[in-house]
């Protein structure tokens, strides 16, 4: 990661044609030689598993197979979402030992690394809950250990900067209750008036094929770090919106995502801004219904106002120039892939990205787009 004098890179099996076992094993391969050079504590793999049994193997012989050729205890995700150019891509990442100190709190579902340097402390890691079929005893279940994490850790809730959160069947029911607007409720009454003084993680929230949910954060805590929210002006902020454009119209309890657009942390001389999970929504209503070109263009562009001149100018000290660093693009449909490709390479050009296969939070939106800025 780049405030850990670090970043990510994406290995893709060397055959796309293989089958599954295959194209793991050849990632799982790249990864001694790319850990003799960077070191690596983290690792993301996107594969589109067929059922919560094949899901639970996998991860099982991934862990396996991992812990024997590295040999040493490793962040672990296994995000059931297909890649839209072969059957499994690891995201790696990778920090600096000499500046930082890295010590693993915890294994396995719910693995969490403690980095230090000096007085200042970052907390990474993943919580998992793939007990229950119901979303929302899933979600009990996850931030429950989030909490327990953080108290065992000595980190107040608020240092969360970003937050991942993937949920298996986003869009589909649990009875008469709505599976996002469930997790949303937990979130709020996990979280309460907690982050009232320093504003929300930024955030995604995405859906996955199988696996429960899934919750990976980022934590900072110290003196010398920076960090406030960043809001587009286009956009109402996602914890503002009104009863009317949440989803479950059958639902008891409705209350708002809590996280904000993107959120600016400075470390020292290093500068970024983790974008959240960004559509195709001006005010708080989706906009291109049906058409993914339009969607990507809107998206690219809420992203852009992000680190827009206006934007960096309110920054309290000189923000630098904006470069962005990565992207993740969550497509709803294969067949809208090659399309919304297109309108990705024409804006980003060369920039790294990766297109995965994801259900998204809104019924209309047909794609979602992440990503970080870094301010040279």
């Amino acid at each position: 990661m780049y405030f850990l004098n670090g970043d990510r890179t994406y290995i893709k099996p060397e055959n796309v044609c293989s089958d599954l076992s295959l194209q793991l094993q050849s990632c799982i391969e790249q990864l001694e030689k790319i850990n003799s050079g960077k070191r690596i504590f983290k690792l993301n793999f996107f594969v589109d598993t067929n059922s919560n049994s094949e899901y639970d193997k996998l991860l099982k012989d991934v862990r396996a197979q991992v812990r024997e050729l590295i040999g040493s205890d490793m962040l672990i995700s296994f995000i059931s979402q297909a890649p839209l150019s072969c059957k499994v891509i690891v995201e790696a990442y990778y920090y600096d030992p000499e500046s930082w100190d890295c010590q693993m709190l915890s294994e396995g579902e719910n693995g969490t690394a403690l980095f230090r340097n000096g007085t200042t402390e970052i907390l990474l890691g993943t919580v998992h809950a793939n007990q229950n079929s119901d979303c929302k005893l899933n979600a009990e279940k996850a931030f429950d250990e989030l909490v327990e994490t953080f108290e065992e850790a000595q980190f107040p809730l608020n240092t969360i900067v970003r937050q991942w959160n993937y949920l298996e069947d986003i869009l589909g029911f649990d009875g008469d209750e709505q599976r996002y607007q469930e997790f949303n409720n937990v979130r709020s009454g996990v979280y309460g008036n907690v982050f009232e003084q320093t504003g929300y993680p930024a955030a995604t929230g995405i859906g996955m094929s199988h696996g429960g949910v899934l919750i990976e954060y980022v934590a900072v805590k110290s003196k010398v770090v920076y960090t406030q929210p960043v809001d587009n002006p286009d956009q109402v902020s996602a914890h503002n919106y009104s009863e009317k454009v949440l989803v479950g119209e059958e639902c008891l309890l409705k209350t708002t995502p809590k996280f904000e657009r993107a959120r600016y942390l400075k470390y020292r001389d290093k500068k970024m801004i983790f974008i959240s999970g960004t559509a195709s929504i001006i005010g708080e209503q989706t906009v291109g219904i049906g058409d993914a070109a339009r969607q990507t263009e809107v998206t690219i562009q809420n992203m852009q106002r992000l680190f827009s001149e206006k934007v960096l100018a309110a920054l309290p000290d000189e923000a630098g120039n904006p470069k962005f660093g990565h992207a993740r693009v969550y497509v709803k449909k294969r067949e809208d892939y090659a399309e919304i490709c297109k309108v990705v390479k024409h804006a980003f050009g060369s920039l790294p990205v990766v297109y995965i296969l994801a259900d998204i939070c809104r019924n209309d939106l047909l794609v979602e787009i992440e990503g970080k800025v870094i301010l040279e």
